[in-house]
């Protein structure tokens, strides 16, 4: 399989380079982390940026190799991430753009690109776990309407969000995984109450959902009745297989900078350290090999990542979780100054088995669909 870049995408990549030198110097001040916000209208400035640019629709209508070189390249120049537009950019947008009717791709995906319209992500809930099958949202048909009922937990970025990408439970009699659909539902539709919950950094970026009969109509629905499950799959496989390149990216720089850090302070006198951090940079070397494999066969198979994702996702969670563990050896004492950014980041990584499926997850996936192991009982 060929890993390499083509002339015309060594071009695009040029381009992109030029356009981010003379762009980014025109941002405002980034707004405070907690400001979520603040965030929001930064991150849509940005977006609207990149919609005039014409580059905010690499994400579905460029090739996968382009998409991995516009995120290699806008994190690499310290551009803005999606932030607040991550659900709608990743997640949402790809899965509507794959799945949804022409009139759907038309309502919602250029709100989405030129920054108007931010998403949340409405899957996980209080009593499933990681077992997102045993979802227990309730949506029951009323004419031209669901009336859903329920509640949601870790929605990501609900307080800030205009649509939810939700997963509901339309035939409760179905097998757990035929009874699903895929709906999307307006975040200021009466019956919707948001809580923000607070992470250990004091950030709100995640929240409680409360769905108290809320009339969503059928029109909003993407892909069939009772097809969620297979929907989203599509869209899992967009957040573990693509939506975390930027950040390997980040992680690759950070290492740099950790070493730089060590040489400094006089941590790099410790082997076992610099083991670690050689370690560590082999790792991503080989993520980013993963990445490529992975976006060259979502080339050949129309767009959406494969099953390789959770491989990905897999190594990723954990590798970044070590990284800033290392981090932490070279702060020592300021490894507890949340006001540094690898302090922060160390508490955010604690997330990353957890997120878009956790590790345990991903090891029954690989395990039963790439190894062909038997399912346990």
């Amino acid at each position: 399989m060929d890993l390499t870049y083509s002339e015309e995408e060594e071009a695009f990549r040029a381009r992109l380079r030029e356009w981010l030198d003379l762009s980014l110097p025109k941002l405002p001040a980034r707004p405070d982390p907690l400001d979520w916000p603040g965030r929001r209208a930064y991150d849509t400035t940005w977006q609207r940026l990149l919609y005039d640019a014409g580059y905010a629709d690499v994400h579905w209508d460029a090739s996968p190799t382009q998409r991995l070189i516009f995120l290699e390249e806008t994190e690499r120049a310290g551009a803005p991430y999606v932030g607040a537009n991550f659900v709608g950019l990743l997640h949402a947008g790809p899965t509507i753009a794959a799945e949804g009717t022409a009139w759907q791709r038309e309502r919602w995906l250029p709100p989405v690109l030129r920054g108007d319209e931010i998403w949340c992500q409405g899957f996980s809930e209080p009593d499933a776990g990681s077992d997102l099958a045993s979802l227990r949202t309730r949506a029951v048909r009323d004419g031209d309407d669901y009336v859903v009922t329920g509640s949601k937990i870790w929605t990501s970025h609900a307080e800030v969000a205009d649509w939810c990408e939700l997963l509901v439970r339309t035939d409760p009699e179905a097998p757990r995984h035929r009874g699903i659909s895929w709906l999307a539902m307006p975040m200021d539709a009466p019956g919707v109450t948001v809580r923000p919950l607070r992470t250990l950094a004091g950030s709100a970026e995640f929240a409680e959902v409360f769905l108290d009969e809320v009339r969503v109509p059928v029109a909003n629905r993407v892909g069939e009745e009772n097809d969620g499950w297979r929907v989203t799959m599509v869209t899992l496989s967009f957040e573990r297989g693509t939506a975390f390149v930027g950040e390997v990216v980040a992680c690759r720089r950070t290492l740099g900078e950790l070493a730089a850090a060590a040489r400094a302070n006089g941590t790099w006198d410790d082997p076992v350290l610099r083991r670690r951090l050689g370690r560590l940079g082999a790792e991503f070397r080989a993520l980013w090999r993963l990445i490529q494999w992975n976006v060259s066969e979502s080339q050949q198979t129309g767009g959406v990542p494969g099953i390789g994702g959770s491989v990905f996702k897999l190594r990723y969670s954990h590798a970044r979780q070590e990284l800033y563990e290392a981090a932490a050896e070279v702060l020592g004492p300021d490894a507890f100054d949340l006001d540094r950014q690898w302090a922060a980041d160390r508490l955010s990584s604690l997330s990353y088995t957890i997120a878009a499926g956790t590790s345990q997850i991903q090891r029954n996936i690989v395990a039963e669909r790439i190894l062909g192991l038997p399912k346990g009982r």
